[in-house]
This record gives structure tokens, C-alpha cells and sequence, in this order.
């Protein structure tokens, strides 16, 4: 068949939809109330406060906005991403002390003021690098960062007591001038107050944006968003310097705001509380993570004074919160969930549908090549000296007993798996040990055994960063656009599965088995690969689900001209794909030809019969 239409009549389903009626937009009665009222909100208090209290209060809950600035950098990498930074009190103290030595010197010499903003982006560049170094090396170092984070800010701690010359030592940093044009104890206040109400602002906005479901995806699966060709450490450093920025800031603001910077603002008990602020906030809330800040630590400093076991009644508050609220005292009061991701359809469904851009021009004919591939894991030798090629479209079939290297060479050559000896080359390009972002940008699509989606988010986005996946420009991910981008193969592939076409808003962990492997294939799809590694896409499908997911693949990769790699244990699937069929056996590959053929070979017959459903 060589439209998707055909296949449409083949299976009695519906006719595909358009491009731009792949998405049904939803009436004004039910579209997502903006998350802007909260924020207003809390700029209406800021405002109110000094004039329904006294400047003292102003000038203390002036210092837990500052903390809470910083909170909510911690919130947007553990909340958002899904890493946790234990260092953050680092940036903050960097940020006070650049800003405390500016200051001071602005004094003698005014020029000093235009270095001001070193004070912010000397501590992002260093959380760049940090998190650029960490994660560039595993998507699995959550942990690994934890634990540099906070060795980083201990010997922040240190670095402050005993470079006295420069940080005043453990006296601190003293007589820092005031910010011009303001009182700290009055004035000051305002600017403050404008800061956190910004920051809120910015992080509510950030986060309906295309960037901010990126990284609600990173949380949920990063390892799918990386065989869509995104580079995933990269979107973590990026993230992490900014909330470095914040912290930053709010080290700038509190070196203005307190006059003396101390080794303190760079101490582990300041990291500490920045995180039990963001989980007792909500730390999937900038307003959250915000009032958090505030509360508890007023409240703390209100304790401190009346109560000695405080720092107890706190941790029990945070042991709570922890095991009780995820979402904190924002998910309980329903601010958490205004900053989901699922806000942005209901956002796009007010912009104009448009066509997305193009992906990227690839080699139309494409050549694969293992050259005696080896890997082992564990003392346990998984590919020995494996060799295929393949060229040109067309679909493929490999097969071979459990244990044969099947899903091994798909993961070795997508770097799941490290590459000991061999070459594997990609258009004459070797792509040996490459990482799997690199691997999906020369034009190599993957699907998993195990349906892999973003479970959190809907159908409909989960489409969206396959769409985007080389076609978003960095700068477009700030951007409201994207989320209004569709394509005729978006819409052409919903119609294979009429199913999924009618779930677009319903979240994909809610999905059945057969609906996420469908899911996942048109999400594997949607990039346009040249070469496509299907994994046992039959898997957990009945027999007219199985034939249906046949009749997709070849009719779509047909219509992009791409070759296809199927691991399939079901022969009689087999007869269906048709094509060329390899035999893997014991890490090598065995036989290849014709399904004939191979069934007629006596060293297949020997180590291998297939199966049927």
C-alpha cells in the first residue's frame, strides 16, 4: 500500500483527519482558567502589607521573600525536572558576596555598578558547567548531583571562613552600602516585593511554554526524550543555571537588604531549609514554593524565640508535608495543579493551527552497518562479533531465541549499551558509543519493548514533543507557537488509530496496553526518522490489534521512505511484514533472506522454531 489512506479502508476505520483537525479545541466554557489570578493575587498582599502592618514587619517578611526567590530555584530543578540540588545556598552566598564587594567598591568608584550583573551570571555559568559535567555523563545522576551539590556548597562554607582578605572571614562581609535610591529598612522593601512578584510571574509563564513541558516530559522519561533527539543534559544544565540565577538574585537582594554577608549564606542548614521550604510550598508551584518560604520561615523565626524545640516541630512538619502532600500546601490549596503542564493545550486551543517547519534534510537512502560489534555487561559477553548491514527502505525483520542480541544491538547502537570492540557505521559515519540524542538526530527513530510515553502528560502532548523533536529551535521553546504546530502525518497517523484519536486530552499513563503501543509508534513516527528500530511493537496485542499495527507500520514507513528493523517473535507477523529477515543467534547473526528460506535452513531450525498467537 502507498497511502495511509489505503490503509484506512483496509481496516474499516474512519478517514483520517486533517492536519488542522487533528485537535479538537475545546469550547471557552471548559478551557483552563488562566494561572495569572494567583500571582495578582500575591502582588495585591505585597502591596497591602506595609500599609496594614509596620515597616519592621515589611523589613522581615522582605527577608523571607528573598529566601523564597531562592526556594524557588529549588523547586523548578526537583519539582519540574526531577533532580533535587542540595547546594543552592552556594549561588545565594556567591551572589551576596559579588554583589556586597560590587557595592563596596561602587562607593569609591560608581563605574563599579555596570558589574553588577556578574553577581547573577558568574554562579549560573558555574551551576552550567556543574550540571553539564554530571549529566552529560548519565541521565541517571540524580543522585551522583545530589550529593556534588551539597560537597559544593560545604566548600563554599569553607572557602568563605578562610578567605578572610576577600569575604571578611567568619565576621563576614560588613558595611555594605545600600542599593542607591532606596532605605533598607523602608524603601527597600518595594523592590523586594517587585522582585518575588517577577520571578513568580516569569517561572508561571516559562512554565507554559513549550520549554516547560519539556521539562515535565524530562521528569516523567527522559530517556524517550532522548530517542527523540533532545539533549537532555543540556536542558538540565540550562535549567539548573537559571535557578542558580535566582538563588543569585536573591543573595543580591539580601546582601542590599541585610548589609553583611556571613560564611552562613553559604552554609548546608540554608540549603537545607531552601528544600523544606519548596516541599512544605509545593515544589511543583513558583507561588508555592514562594509562600513556603515565607510562612515557614516567619513562622520559624516567630518559634525560635518562644519555643526550643522548634527546628523539631519544623522537621515533623516537613516529614508530613513529604509523606501526605507532594504537592505541598499549594497542591492542597489547588495553586499546583494551575501550573501544570496540562494548561497548555487548553492555552493552544485559543492560537490558530499552523503547519510545523520541516525536519532537517537527511540522506534519503540510508545505510546501516555492524562491523563484528562486541558488548558485555556484567562479566556476560551479549554481542559477539555481530555483522549485518542493510540499505536502502524497506522493512526487515530480525528474530532469534531469547537471548540472541536482539534488543542488545538496537541498545548498543542507540548507547544504552557500551560498544567494547566493532564499528557501527551509519552512512559511512561511524556512530560508535554516540549517545542516543545523536544517534535520533542523524535520523534514527526507536520504539521500546515496553510502551515508553510520558505517562503525566495527555496524549495530545505527548504528540506535541514528537512533533517538535528537530523542528523546535531553542529560542521557539519560549515561544507560544509550537504548541499551536500540527502536520498532515500527525493527523494521518491519529487515523490509523481511531482509538487514540479520541483520547487526545486523557492522560497516556490512562491508556490500555494496545493504546500506548499505538501511542508510541506515532510518536516514533511524527521526527520523520530514515531508520526506524521497532522493538516487538506486537507485543501484548491481540491478533486483530496485531494485524492493525502491521498494516500502520508498513503503510507508514512507506510514506516516509524510511527502513525499518522489527523484532518480532511472532512468525506468522513475520509473514506479514515480509521483507528480508535476519536470524541473531548467541550475539551473531546466524542467517539471513527470505522468511522461506530461513524457515527451510537447518541451523536455524536447530536453535530456533518461533512462535504464533
Amino acid at each position: 500500500m502507498d497511502s495511509l489512506d489505503a490503509v484506512d479502508s483496509t481496516l474499516s476505520a474512519p478517514s483520517a483527519p486533517t492536519a488542522l483537525s487533528a485537535r479538537p479545541v475545546r469550547s471557552g466554557a471548559s478551557r483552563w482558567r488562566t494561572p495569572a489570578a494567583g500571582p495578582w493575587l500575591l502582588g495585591l498582599v505585597l502591596v497591602a502589607l506595609p500599609f496594614v502592618s509596620n515597616d519592621f514587619i515589611a523589613y522581615q517578611i522582605a527577608l523571607f521573600l528573598i529566601y523564597g526567590i531562592a526556594t524557588q530555584g529549588v523547586a523548578l530543578c526537583w519539582g519540574r525536572l526531577g533532580f533535587l540540588p542540595l547546594g543552592h545556598a552556594l549561588f545565594f552566598g556567591l551572589g551576596a558576596y559579588l554583589a556586597g564587594g560590587t557595592l563596596k567598591a561602587a562607593q569609591q568608584q560608581p563605574g563599579w555598578y555596570a558589574a553588577l550583573p556578574l553577581a547573577l551570571l558568574l554562579p549560573a555559568a558555574l551551576a552550567y558547567l556543574t550540571a553539564r559535567l554530571v549529566f552529560a555523563r548519565s541521565h541517571r545522576s540524580g543522585p551522583f548531583f545530589s550529593l556534588i551539590t551539597l560537597a559544593m556548597t560545604m566548600l563554599g562554607f569553607l572557602a568563605a571562613q578562610q578567605w578572610s582578605a576577600v569575604t571578611g572571614g567568619f565576621n563576614g562581609m560588613a558595611d555594605i552600602p545600600e542599593l542607591p535610591g532606596t532605605e533598607r529598612y523602608s524603601s527597600f522593601y518595594w523592590v523586594v516585593a517587585a522582585c518575588a512578584l517577577g520571578t513568580t510571574l516569569l517561572l508561571g509563564g516559562v512554565l507554559r511554554r513549550p520549554l516547560g513541558l519539556l521539562w515535565s516530559a524530562l521528569a516523567q522519561n527522559e530517556e524517550r526524550l532522548q530517542l527523540f533527539g533532545y539533549a537532555t543534559d543540556r536542558i538540565k544544565a540550562v535549567a539548573f543555571a537559571f535557578s542558580a540565577m535566582l538563588a543569585a538574585l536573591a543573595g543580591v537582594l539580601f546582601a542590599m537588604h541585610q548589609g553583611i554577608v556571613t560564611p552562613l549564606t553559604m552554609g548546608f542548614v540554608l540549603s537545607t531549609e531552601f528544600v523544606i521550604w519548596a516541599a512544605v510550598g509545593g515544589k511543583a508551584s513558583p507561588l508555592g514554593a514562594l509562600l513556603g518560604a515565607v510562612f515557614v520561615g516567619y513562622a520559624s523565626s516567630e518559634l525560635r524565640d518562644h519555643f526550643a524545640y522548634w527546628e523539631v516541630a519544623v522537621g515533623a512538619i516537613f516529614i508530613v508535608v513529604v509523606r501526605f502532600l507532594p504537592d505541598g500546601l499549594a497542591g492542597l490549596a489547588g495553586m499546583g495543579r494551575r501550573f501544570k503542564p496540562f494548561s497548555a493545550p487548553d492555552e493552544a486551543a485559543s492560537l490558530p493551527r499552523t503547519l510545523a517547519p520541516p525536519v532537517p534534510a537527511q540522506p534519503a537512502n540510508v545505510r546501516l552497518a555492524f562491523e563484528q560489534v562486541a558488548c558485555a555487561q556484567g562479566g556476560v559477553r551479549i554481542l559477539d562479533g555481530l555483522a549485518f548491514d542493510l540499505q536502502g527502505p524497506g522493512l526487515r525483520c530480525v528474530i532469534g531465541p531469547n537471548g540472541a542480541g536482539k534488543t542488545s544491538a538496537f541498545n548498543v547502537m542507540t548507547g544504552r549499551l557500551p560498544l567494547r570492540t566493532g564499528r557501527i557505521l551509519l552512512d559511512g559515519v561511524d556512530i560508535s558509543g554516540a549517545t542516543a540524542w545523536r544517534v535520533a538526530r542523524q535520523g534514527v527513530g526507536r520504539k521500546l519493548q515496553i510502551p515508553s510515553v510520558f505517562p503525566g502528560l495527555s496524549v495530545s502532548q505527548n504528540l506535541d514533543v514528537a512533533l517538535w523533536a528537530g523542528r523546535m529551535r531553542p529560542a521557539a521553546s519560549l515561544q507560544r507557537a509550537p504548541l499551536a504546530w500540527d502536520s498532515a502525518l500527525r493527523g494521518e497517523l491519529l487515523g490509523l488509530f481511531p482509538s487514540l484519536a479520541r483520547q487526545l486530552q486523557s492522560p497516556a499513563g490512562s491508556l490500555s496496553q494496545g493504546e500506548r503501543q499505538a501511542l508510541e509508534f506515532v510518536m516514533t513516527m511524527l521526527p520523520q526518522p530514515r531508520l526506524v528500530l521497532l522493538d516487538e511493537p506486537c507485543a501484548g496485542l491481540s491478533p486483530g490489534e496485531t494485524h492493525h499495527m502491521i498494516e500502520a507500520i508498513k503503510t507508514a514507513t512507506g510514506r516516509l521512505g524510511a527502513a525499518a528493523l522489527v523484532i518480532e517473535h511472532d512468525i506468522s507477523a513475520v509473514a506479514s511484514i515480509g521483507g528480508e529477515v535476519y536470524v541473531l543467534h548467541q550475539g551473531k547473526l546466524l542467517a539471513r533472506g527470505p522468511l522461506a528460506q530461513i524457515q527451510a535452513d537447518p541451523a536455524v531450525r536447530a536453535v530456533y522454531a518461533g512462535a504464533r498467537k
